[in-house]
């Protein structure tokens, strides 16, 4: 067993490299692999801020027992634009949303080795883009803290008022692939959800998945990632190694 695991191990560590070799431009996800978005800022207690502005207007009935309990507000919010698509009170709901996020990005947790990886990567020509379900006026004003915006600017596509076009749909993937005039198997994805791994699969992208703990992992794995890394020291060094 142990022969095999290491045998895996091998295998897995040759796919980063390939990966790794083969990509002219990363797309990242934000919330997990740039940084830890709500380090600071929970956002259990920003989908229950959510829930509880929805009961407030008398909406209580719109959200499932389910639904209301998730302790995520980007479940939250895809619920309510599932059942009002286009709506004064999705927008208004989004918006609320999008404001929280900005008070988190102020005490958001850099995820280690990001910063120098991103700009390493920069430095070596890649393109870099962020994909991402949260709102690019956050990504960007977190990145301009980090002195980092200049590595992705213009390319950073996150949520918009089209709510069904979160991840896992490969929109925001589209979208950056188009902009930077990239086809799918020359870029690669760094995300460290399962949703983030589906959006990937859905464009054609090959996936790098990043678990800063064991639940995280086996979420990715069970998903379908078979590349997956818990600490990104071990892709800055291979960038290096091929610099």
């Amino acid at each position: 067993m142990a022969a095999d695991s290491g045998y895996e191990k091998r295998n897995e560590t040759a796919d980063l490299r390939e990966s790794i070799t083969r990509a002219r431009v990363v797309l990242w996800d934000f919330d997990g692999p740039i940084c830890r978005l709500f380090a600071g800022h929970s956002a259990e207690g920003v989908a229950d801020g959510l829930v509880e502005w929805l009961e407030g207007r008398g909406l209580h009935g719109l959200l499932t027992d389910a639904e209301r309990e998730s302790l995520d507000p980007h479940a939250v919010l895809r619920a309510v634009a599932r059942r009002h698509p286009g709506s004064d009170l999705v927008a208004e709901l989004e918006e609320r949303l999008t404001q929280e996020e900005m008070r988190a990005a102020s005490s958001a947790m850099p995820t280690a080795y990001a910063d120098p990886l991103i700009r390493t990567w920069a430095a070596l020509g890649l393109r870099l883009a962020i994909t991402t379900n949260n709102s690019p006026r956050v990504v960007a004003k977190y990145l301009t803290t980090r002195g980092l915006n200049s590595c992705f600017a213009p390319h950073i596509y996150g949520r918009t008022q089209e709510l069904h076009l979160l991840k896992p749909h490969p929109h925001c993937l589209h979208r950056a692939l188009r902009a930077t005039g990239s086809a799918p198997d020359t870029a690669l994805m760094i995300g460290d959800t399962p949703s983030d791994f589906l959006a990937a699969r859905g464009a054609g992208v090959p996936f790098l998945g990043y678990a800063r703990n064991q639940d995280k992992e086996k979420a990715l794995r069970g998903a379908g990632a078979t590349t997956v890394v818990n600490s990104l020291d071990a892709v800055l060094r291979l960038v290096r190694d091929q610099a």
